[in-house]
């Protein structure tokens, strides 16, 4: 990734045709400062991997990924330091350039820290604050945003930033969870490898992705028998609390099941067997409809909204199926 970040990095939209692409994507990824050596290298490390298969496994254009590190001469893909100065001016640039449909990740590996009450992010220089990312995001007023703070102290962060089209990933529950994580490794595994696609997809939503990394973080806790000092939040229903087992039919899970790190390119638009199309259309049609309908939760009576959230996810999940069946039998 070239070094001109600030003209470049944000400066220009995928020129697609409008049927292949549903809703563009675009990932930011912060590495905060290390404090040591040891941290450092592996916060790199993760974030170095995680841009790694945006781009490679999931075919994001080099123009829709921005990386901000501590050390931006280690890698060639960092595109500048990563202080608040240089983390809001990409955020800030990317609002003006993204499109209103487009979807925007913000992933932050690193350290975290609460101080008197105040929940903040850990960079070379000035912290960014949870007030902070909140005044740059409602820059974003109509684009879908996955923002994963996968540092230590995290929780504090879904009160300030949940709301509508917003899902809030966090490494633990709260400010007092201050211990290092390995939530972000095992995260970022998901999106690398194969483990966390449950549905066969080639695709891993953000749902998979958390559920994948809050049970290998338990696995390896487990295993080294330790007591778990790090609790996983996933929030994406807007209302400021987040879920450690997000079930889509009573609470959050809903939009992150279908938020994913891949190219719009790659929709039903550019297959070629028309009936595999078809499905995948219909696919993004039934997550559409998803979405609408968690827009309208709190003007519906209760037991309709959850019957017809049934209906759907029901639909979702034999049209994704039939996806399966049918890509199973392409030569």
């Amino acid at each position: 990734m070239r070094r001109t970040w600030l003209a470049a990095v944000l400066g220009g939209a995928l020129v697609v045709r409008p049927m292949d692409v549903m809703a563009q994507t675009y990932l930011v990824v912060v590495s905060g400062i290390g404090g040591e050596p040891k941290y450092s290298q592996v916060f790199e490390e993760w974030c170095t991997t995680l841009v790694g298969a945006a781009r490679d496994r999931f075919h994001l254009p080099d123009e829709s990924i921005v990386y901000l590190a501590e050390s931006p001469g280690r890698h060639t893909d960092i595109a500048g330091k990563s202080t608040k100065q240089n983390v809001e001016g990409a955020l800030n640039d990317l609002a003006t350039r993204a499109e209103p449909a487009a979807r925007i990740f913000i992933v932050l590996v690193g350290h975290g820290s609460a101080v008197g009450g105040q929940m903040r992010f850990n960079l070379p220089g000035p912290d960014m604050t949870a007030e902070d990312f909140a005044a740059v995001l409602s820059r974003f007023p109509t684009q879908e945003i996955v923002f994963a703070n996968l540092s230590s102290a995290s929780g504090g962060f879904i009160p300030v930033l949940s709301g509508k089209r917003r899902a809030i990933v966090t490494a633990t529950k709260s400010g007092f969870e201050r211990n290092e994580t390995i939530f972000p490794g095992h995260f970022v595994a998901a999106f690398a490898g194969d483990g966390a696609d449950t549905d066969k997809d080639e695709r891993v939503s953000v749902l998979e992705a958390f559920n994948y990394a809050r049970r290998e973080v338990a696995r390896a806790y487990e295993s080294e028998n330790r007591l778990l000092t790090e609790h996983a939040l996933l929030d994406d229903d807007g209302d400021g609390r987040g879920s450690t087992e997000p079930d889509p039919l009573t609470g959050d899970g809903g939009m992150a099941m279908r938020l994913f790190l891949h190219s719009p390119t790659q929709s039903a638009g550019v297959i070629s067997d028309p009936e595999l199309a078809a499905l995948y259309k219909g696919k993004e049609q039934l997550e559409q409809q998803l979405a609408a309908l968690r827009s309208r939760k709190d003007e519906m009576a209760a037991e309709l909204y959850q019957r017809q959230l049934e209906r759907l996810l029901l639909e979702l999940a034999r049209t994704s199926r039939a996806i399966r069946e049918r890509e199973g039998k392409q030569p």
